[in-house]
């Protein structure tokens, strides 16, 4: 096949080339999850199971010519996977995957095959779809489904083959149908299809409603197009994992979890080290650089990027930050939307709110809250602090318990301290407030105004000593 971009196929490559399109099943609601959520918004892999679907999908055609077909909370599952770029479908009455097809219709009568995935099956691969595209033309095949070989199919329609040896399927057997011997077959039908889309068209009116739900159901194709003498076959991927779908809460947890130590396999064959890998929570999209170390218990999140030769320690959660060389992540540290430059030192049990930009070599440590702010190059604010809405220049020393007061019960406002500034402990910045090059703020100074360069400003209290007011105070609390 030929390669469109990042695409696997390109369906307009040229003027012979097929045109494929992909629509992928998205409406239900997913009863057995117990859920308000859509079920293809549930997550695994740190995003939702459409979003997998989508991802692999795109990979194999442009996103112009994959279709969700959207149902149950469509909104929400629009807006939920609406920078990918792919085209959305309504089916606003929910009766079956063949009933999906028919609502699609018209957007797919312009291909020449259409591939149909489940949006609930987010460990597919695109070399899989492409591969069953592949066998589905060479096969010259009206429907062509994906099976895989299952060591417990209970549950599962029965893929009965014409032979053992052959492509050719006489049937889908449902479980509650199958006879004895059937059910001990082990090919099941997973939910994957392709058409030719012009034999689906002309013959889906065929398919009825009747069953116990009274739904159009996709697998009854096969068996109308047989009775219409067209041909139908299977292929099965060697790989039964990627085909598995989450119905239920227990196997939303199992692809999480195979999908996350895939990820970690991943990141360990590139040269990341990571201990106990199954302790550590590992987004999809993370990417991490070769030696870098992560600790036990680390979650890293979103589309985190971590640079090389980092260590980030225990029970640190990082989520859609970037990260440098070289820089230390001390445990218990929480990045959220945040950026750290090479070399920089954080925590233990720092907080970076979004919008932190932390300069190369800065330290950032024990207990310091940021929002919003820009830390310069070497700059430190080691204990207890919280800086929100602040330009700070390089070299500058932030003294434990300093706060800058960027909200005054209405908007909020920043704070300027400029390369070299000294900030002695306890001190509050009250902004807008700018403290100059190289000025000194002495130790729990309120600072209201603007400081000079190589200014010391002291805000504070005249210090007033009472001799003998202890022992005064006590006498006068002595009963009578």
């Amino acid at each position: 096949m030929k390669k469109s971009g990042n695409s696997l196929l390109g369906s307009k490559t040229s003027a012979g080339s097929p045109r494929v399109a992909i629509a992928i099943m998205a409406a239900g609601k997913g009863t057995r999850l117990k859920s308000q959520l859509p079920k293809v918004l549930h997550e695994v892999g740190g995003k939702p199971l459409l979003a997998h679907v989508i991802a692999a999908a795109t990979r194999v055609v442009p996103p112009s010519d994959v279709f969700a077909i959207i149902g149950h909370e469509a909104g929400r599952v629009r807006a939920a996977v609406a920078d990918t770029g792919v085209n959305f479908i309504l089916q606003a009455e929910q009766r079956g995957t063949g009933h999906a097809l028919m609502v699609a219709q018209s957007a797919l009568s312009t291909y020449d095959h259409v591939i149909v995935l489940s949006g609930d099956a987010p460990q597919i691969t695109p070399q899989t779809i492409a591969r069953l595209l592949n066998f589905h033309l060479d096969q010259q095949a009206a429907m062509t489904l994906l099976s895989a070989d299952l060591d417990h199919p209970t549950g599962y329609g029965r893929v009965i083959r014409r032979s053992a040896r052959s492509a050719e399927v006489q049937g889908i057997v449902e479980e509650k149908s199958a006879s004895p011997a059937q059910k001990k077959i082990h090919e099941i039908n997973a939910g994957f299809y392709v058409f030719a889309v012009p034999q689906l068209f002309s013959n889906i009116n065929k398919i009825s409603t009747a069953n116990p739900h009274g739904e159009f159901y996709l697998t009854d194709m096969a068996e109308v197009l047989r009775k219409a003498r067209l041909r139908v076959v299977a292929w099965k991927t060697e790989n039964s994992a990627e085909v598995l779908g989450a119905n239920t809460r227990a196997e939303l947890s199992f692809i999480d979890f195979q999908i996350r130590m895939r990820k970690c396999q991943q990141l360990m064959d590139e040269g990341v080290t990571i201990f106990y890998p199954a302790t550590c929570v590992i987004d999809n999209d993370v990417e991490i650089a070769p030696d870098s170390v992560i600790e036990p218990f680390v979650q890293i999140m979103g589309k985190s990027r971590i640079g090389a030769a980092c260590r980030i320690r225990s029970y640190s959660v990082i989520r859609d930050s970037e990260i440098g060389e070289g820089v230390l992540i001390r445990p218990g540290s929480i990045l959220e939307e945040a950026r750290v430059g090479a070399s920089a030192v954080i925590g233990p049990y720092s907080h970076l709110r979004p919008g932190s930009d932390i300069g190369e070599g800065a330290h950032v440590g024990n207990f310091v809250e940021t929002k919003k702010i820009r830390l310069g190059k070497g700059s430190k604010a080691n204990h207890l602090t919280y800086l929100g809405d602040a330009e700070i220049g390089a070299g500058v020393n932030i003294g434990a318990g300093t706060i800058t007061c960027n909200y005054d019960g209405v908007a909020k406002h920043t704070t300027v301290i400029e390369d070299g500034a000294f900030i002695g402990s306890d001190s509050t910045l009250v902004a807008p407030v700018r403290v100059g090059r190289g000025a000194y703020v002495g130790a729990a100074s309120c600072i209201t105004s603007d400081v000079p360069e190589e200014a010391l400003a002291v805000g504070r209290a005249r210090q007033i000593v009472k001799e003998g007011w202890v022992r005064e105070k006590r006498a006068a609390s002595k009963p009578k």
